[in-house]
């Protein structure tokens, strides 16, 4: 997938911005919560931005009585569309992952309820083009059913809403609308063009492009309110943004927001980049909230974090926004019951089962098949010839600095076969080393270097990887963790995100088996570490 290619099937609107000069941001105060994973929630009656930390873009949020449920784009991650689980906003935990086939790049979905049943909508990219599906379920843990293909070619970011006519309809980009059969399974009739104009910002801001997407729909008293996102959701911090517009009819005629955009960057300065892709949700107390993504200044890395902002109606029945620039804590949701925050990231493979931090990178429809558990181990089968071919095993973390260490077991005659632990953004973007029965291998800047392979016969080694704010080091072990060494290349990985390689995602830490042979991974640990 290439940028181009992604914005090239998205029309665009932008909006004009009223937002002032941004503070400069103060240092984050992050709580520490399981493993030291950050938390917004500081303790206080305050959270801090991110709610949800790394790699949680495009968020879609349901209100479902006091529960709150949101899901975000996975892309090539599966099991994908992992759903989360809050009743104050602020602090979530995942419950299931909503999508196992494989079908393609995931892009934003929608979650929704209706009439008792849960459905998410997905666009999806494939080596074809563009399509939406649909998976349901009657209950948000699932099971989910098998993804059921819409036929909506050339469409993304479908955003669904119940007409003041009863019937159902799914908004995608470039201002378009397609109604849906009674079930929501299946559409009712064609692509209908102009059901909405994007809103045209000034020709003098600095944003990535036009690129409207996002919509989403909610009704409130007598209007409908279609919440999207212009500009470019990369490239220049200040390129993303939120926009609003209402119309007493789900068919039209749309007015925009005399306060657009309600949210954007407007300086590098501020700590939040890009911000937009918003859903607009009640509040447990009947206040009003908004969640979209943005990316942390400085750590693109991180992929697109979902952030959390207290909106307000004015009296002409307008949104404003309240939160500013996110730089500093802000009051927590009223009216909310305490919830679950974050889940440890750290796995002893001792459930038989994967766990939902856990996902393969663009896998085939068997992939799982590789994966067999073991007593207390994870043991994966060789795939590839390397690092890059060989859909890894990732796992999101949205920490600056963190550290890894796990316990791996090579098998395999094959001199070539092998394993171990990485940092992983994409096929051109990663970093790490492996380890066969008699050799070392170091992979940097994105592949293996023959000339760093060092004679090293190995059936046990420990890894460990220490990530701090972008500069990577690695030590290695053959006694059981008793005696360590450094490995001679310490890595600087900040340009390893989007704006170089393209693909939303995020740059994640990740086990890998490539070759003939097996790799067996034990005590899975992780850490975050202090600023």
């Amino acid at each position: 997938m290439t940028v181009s290619r992604r914005h090239a099937l998205q029309l665009a609107l932008a909006s004009a911005s009223v937002a002032a000069a941004a503070p400069a941001a103060a240092a984050p105060r992050f709580a520490a919560g399981i493993e030291g994973q950050r938390q917004a929630d500081l303790g206080d009656g305050t959270y801090l931005n991110p709610i949800v930390a790394g790699d949680h873009a495009d968020p879609t949020l349901l209100k479902d009585g006091a529960d709150y449920y949101m899901t975000f784009s996975s892309f090539q991650s599966y099991p994908g569309a992992v759903i989360w689980h809050s009743q104050d906003l602020v602090n979530w935990a995942p419950i299931t992952a909503a999508l196992h086939q494989p079908i393609g790049t995931v892009w934003a979905m929608d979650l929704v309820k209706h009439r008792g049943r849960f459905y998410l909508y997905i666009p999806v990219l494939q080596n074809n083009g563009t399509g939406t599906y649909v998976i349901h379920a009657d209950d948000i843990r699932g099971p989910w059913s098998a993804p059921i293909d819409l036929k909506l070619p050339g469409c993304i970011d479908p955003g669904h809403v119940v007409g003041e006519d009863g019937k159902r309809y799914l908004f995608v980009n470039g201002g378009r609308r397609v109604r849906l059969k009674d079930d929501g399974l299946a559409t009712d009739g064609s692509l209908e063009s102009n059901a909405w104009k994007p809103w045209q910002y000034p020709n003098d801001w600095v944003v990535e492009m036009f690129a409207p997407e996002g919509p989403k729909l909610f009704r409130r008293g007598e209007w409908f309110y279609l919440i999207s996102a212009v500009g470019g959701t990369a490239g220049p911090p200040t390129s993303h943004m939120v926009t609003v517009a209402r119309s007493r009819s789900v068919h039209g005629p749309w007015e925009d927001a005399p306060n657009n955009p309600i949210v954007r960057t407007t300086s590098a300065d501020e700590p939040w980049w890009s911000r937009g892709h918003a859903t607009v949700v009640e509040g447990p107390a009947g206040d009003w909230w908004m969640v979209y993504h943005g990316y942390e200044n400085g750590f693109r890395t991180l992929g697109r974090q979902a952030l959390l902002e207290p909106v307000e109606w004015t009296k002409d029945g307008w949104l404003c926004a309240k939160g500013g620039t996110l730089h500093k804590p802000l009051p927590k949701p009223r009216g909310g019951k305490p919830s679950k925050a974050g889940f440890a990231l750290s796995d002893d493979f001792s459930s038989g089962k994967l766990g939902l931090q856990w996902a393969f990178h663009a896998p085939g429809p068997d992939e799982a098949k590789r994966l067999r558990f073991d007593g207390e181990s994870l043991v994966i089968k060789g795939k590839g010839k390397a690092l890059q071919d060989s859909s890894p095993l990732t796992c999101a973390c949205g920490d600056r600095s963190y550290e890894i260490t796990v316990e791996l077991e090579i098998s395999g005659s094959d001199p070539n076969s092998h394993g171990g632990l990485a940092l992983f953004y994409e096929e051109r973007g990663h970093v790490g080393i492996g380890f066969s029965t008699t050799q070392m291998l170091t992979y940097g800047y994105g592949q293996e270097h023959g000339w760093m392979r060092q004679t090293m016969a190995t059936k046990r080694v420990h890894i460990r990887l220490v990530n701090r704010e972008h500069v990577v080091t690695w030590h290695y072990s053959h006694d059981g963790g008793k005696t360590w060494t450094q490995h001679s290349w310490q890595m600087e990985v900040s340009g390893l995100h989007h704006n170089v390689f393209g693909g939303f995602v995020s740059l994640r830490p990740a086990l890998f088996s490539a070759g003939n042979g097996e790799v067996r991974a034990r005590n899975f640990v992780y850490k975050g570490l202090p600023a």
